[in-house]
């Protein structure tokens, strides 16, 4: 049997990785194991771990990770995998894989593919809630989604936090996720710049404090507004185009894309222009004379 695991959620996909490994070794022992890097590993080397009979067990599993980036596995891997021996287990791990491959067509419609895409905000809070539960625990779905605003996106991170806040408490509250976690730099930039365009200084000014009071130093506040400002300008210049044209199109998260909407019809392209150039000459000043940052990107929101 040939299982295909592909998508960019790698948190995801190397839990169940894991998990499938896991019950294959229980069942057949450490020796009937092997773990193939598909990127390294020459086409003779997949070749006979996919053949080969399994040792002093009854069946093998062949590890095969990111094989689509070795070119010369590429251009036998129909071949090789129909080849695979019947006492033979196959999993395909692969986590950067072009959908315009062949091989991604065969995998799709030849093994028992299963497909891990990032979770946007609300597939993110869905799976908190599963996870407190299959814990024992339990997290309502408004504050699943205030841990996903407070925290990030990063999967593995809420994994870590959700973790923690139930040792601390199995019913997980607004109140515990304030106590015991911190809001991530990434997540409040995004709010400063919302609060200054809608005009609200002084929530602003705030969020502003509250960034340099987490040790967060002038030249990664004017790197994250520089990066927000970016994505704004990429949902300027597309269009019409709908949230998931813009993200694929730039390689961006939809979410991302989705958040920063309502801050780009706000806004015209030519003081979004004007509001970078203004951003540029801080960051310019701020390296070359002795400007006081804090007061100028103080005064670039306000401005805002």
């Amino acid at each position: 049997m040939i299982t295909s695991l592909a998508g960019e959620n790698s948190f995801g996909l190397q839990r169940e990785l894991q998990r499938r490994i896991a019950t294959f070794v229980a069942e057949q022992g450490d020796l009937a194991l092997e773990r193939i890097d598909g990127e390294e590993a020459s086409v003779d080397r997949i070749q006979e771990a996919l053949t080969s009979l399994p040792f002093l067990a009854n069946r093998k599993l062949v590890v095969l990770r990111d094989a689509s980036k070795n070119k010369q596995f590429l251009e036998k891997a129909e071949q090789l995998l129909n080849d695979v021996a019947e006492t033979t287990d196959v999993i395909i791990a692969e986590t950067k894989l072009d959908k315009r491959l062949e091989y991604y067509k065969f995998l799709k419609s030849k093994t028992d593919f299963k497909a891990y895409d990032e979770l946007d905000i609300n597939g993110l809070a869905s799976w908190l809630v599963a996870t407190a539960k299959e814990q024992g625990g339990a997290i309502s779905s408004s504050d699943a989604r205030y841990l996903v605003e407070r925290v990030g996106l990063n999967q593995q991170l809420l994994s870590n936090e959700l973790e923690k806040l139930l040792v601390y408490d199995p019913q997980v509250t607004r109140k515990t996720i304030e106590l015991l976690t911190d809001a991530t730099p990434q997540s409040t930039i995004f709010e400063l710049l919302e609060a200054a365009f809608a005009g609200n200084t002084k929530k602003a000014l705030q969020l502003y404090g509250e960034q340099r009071a987490l040790k967060v130093e002038t030249p990664q506040i004017i790197a994250m507004l520089a990066w927000q400002l970016h994505i704004i300008a990429t949902i300027k210049a597309a269009g019409e185009r709908n949230a998931d044209e813009i993200a694929q199109g730039a390689k961006l998260s939809p979410f991302v894309v989705k958040k920063s909407q309502g801050i780009a019809r706000r806004v015209s392209l030519h003081d979004l222009k004007e509001q970078i150039n203004n951003l540029l000459t801080i960051d310019l000043k701020s390296k070359r004379t002795n400007l006081d940052t804090d007061e100028a990107l103080q005064h670039f929101l306000l401005n805002l």
